[in-house]
């Protein structure tokens, strides 16, 4: 099995992951109430949950519609047929731990523009009012909360009884295998990666496509856009253009390389991501907020430097790589520790490891540009109430435990280098802090 379920102790392990597979998909539905239907307000919610007790939370369940289907169908059908049909340069991914190099098609970018230039102009030309969207945005979450259990159980027989790759295997253990996955590198036919598929582009693409549903589902109840959904959108946008632009680096990171596919990344991609990632959009579209020119330009300006440091952040660890280090970090020669490391067939291969320009600042310098511009583009909502920024907390939280994770791998993998990069570059995330 994949190495991220070992981190922590046996007892945390289970319960943290029975206590998600079994509370994040009401806490969907909850959020989604809250945001539209209570006003963003937390206790109107429980005071309504109190009331009426079970049959409350009942009711508050919308139930998978026709409608929530055929929208969610054509989008994902939509998005593979771009996945598969598009030209793009053939892109290679890291070695796994069973000696298999994935191979990739890149051309996330091109699907992006032209999703979104797509959707706009069903709604340009009048064949789609992309605000039924937001109308059916209930029973399009709970479809994809049931649907993705039901796709999650098919990526577990599926890595029973026809694998991919050698990089498959279960634990013994069917809630082990479920949250974590059977396979790494899971594919229908040669071509469609189900990864790719569910984290970049119906996950991340989703992003995009709900934060222009709010600028129209807006537009459609007030006849304009406010100052705060502008910016709101433009940030998230934005940082979804600059994860396609990047894609290819991505498919180097541990969601892809390291996270095999199950409940985890899957169910969290396809029911998770759509509803909490979009939730400070969700909130604005009934809570317009003017925020004036000049506060506006200072939060998009501030959000778009992070969203730039960030991608420069990955940018610069990439051409690193490319180069072998034969580049040049912040107009100098980088610094850096070979290391060594044995795979699992027993051969020795090296890897270098960058001690400066952003990543000599802290081993995981970009998550904190990434945590920042989270909260630029949610600051548009002000401080009336404390759910709008539910997903800045949990993307501290993911991306701290990430951090340890992936440290906690590095040092298994590379053993006393490891040890000397940590002394070279002290800090986690934050420098000078932690």
């Amino acid at each position: 099995m994949g190495d991220s379920k070992t981190v922590h102790s046996p007892l945390v392990t289970y319960v943290s992951m029975l206590s998600l597979l079994t509370l994040c998909p009401p806490f969907v539905i909850l959020l989604w109430y809250t945001m539209v239907h209570a006003d963003g307000s937390v206790l109107q919610t429980w005071q309504t949950l109190r009331e009426h007790g079970i049959q409350g939370f009942n009711d508050i369940w919308p139930k998978p519609s026709v409608t929530a289907c055929k929208i969610i169908f054509c989008y994902g059908a939509f998005e593979a047929a771009l996945l598969l049909l598009l030209p793009g340069k053939r892109v290679e991914g890291p070695i796994s731990p069973k000696g298999n190099r994935p191979i990739y098609k890149a051309n996330g970018i091109a699907a992006f523009v032209i999703t979104l230039a797509t959707y706009i102009g069903l709604w340009w030309f009048n064949i789609f009012n992309p605000a039924i969207v937001y109308d059916h945005l209930g029973k399009i979450f709970s479809t994809l909360i049931f649907g993705s259990f039901i796709f999650c159980i098919f990526l577990y027989i599926k890595g029973h009884v026809a694998p991919s790759s050698t990089d498959s295997g279960s634990s013994g253990n069917f809630i082990i295998d479920f949250y974590w996955g059977m396979e790494l590198y899971p594919r229908i036919g040669k071509n469609f990666d189900i990864k790719v598929f569910t984290n970049c582009r119906f996950g991340m693409m989703s992003w995009a496509v709900l934060a222009l549903t709010y600028c129209f589902k807006q537009y459609d109840l007030y006849g304009k856009v406010a100052d705060s959904m502008a910016i709101n959108a433009i940030l998230m946008i934005a940082y979804v253009a600059k994860f396609f632009w990047w894609e290819d680096g991505y498919w180097n990171t541990m969601d892809i390389a390291h996270d095999r596919a199950g409940f985890y990344i899957c169910w969290g991609c396809l029911a998770w991501l759509p509803s909490i990632y979009t939730s400070s959009g969700m909130y604005l579209v009934k809570h317009p907020v003017h925020l004036g020119t000049q506060l506006s330009v200072s939060i998009l300006v501030a959000g778009i430097l992070c969203i730039f440091i960030n991608y420069d952040c990955d940018r610069q660890r990439q051409e690193f790589r490319r180069t072998n280090g034969k580049c040049l970090v912040w107009g100098k020669a980088p610094s850096k520790i070979v290391a060594s490391y044995t795979t699992t067939s027993g051969e020795t291969k090296n890897s270098l490891l960058l001690t400066s320009g952003w990543w000599g600042l802290s081993r995981h310098f970009h998550y904190l540009p990434e945590i920042l511009a989270a909260f630029f583009w949610t600051v548009p909502v002000l401080f009336n109430h404390f759910l709008p920024y539910f997903y800045l907390i949990f993307l501290t939280i993911l991306l701290v435990d990430r951090a340890k994770r992936d440290d906690d791998r590095c040092r298994s993998k590379y053993g006393k280098y490891w040890k000397l990069y940590c002394t070279k570059v002290p800090y986690r995330i934050i420098p000078g802090i932690y």
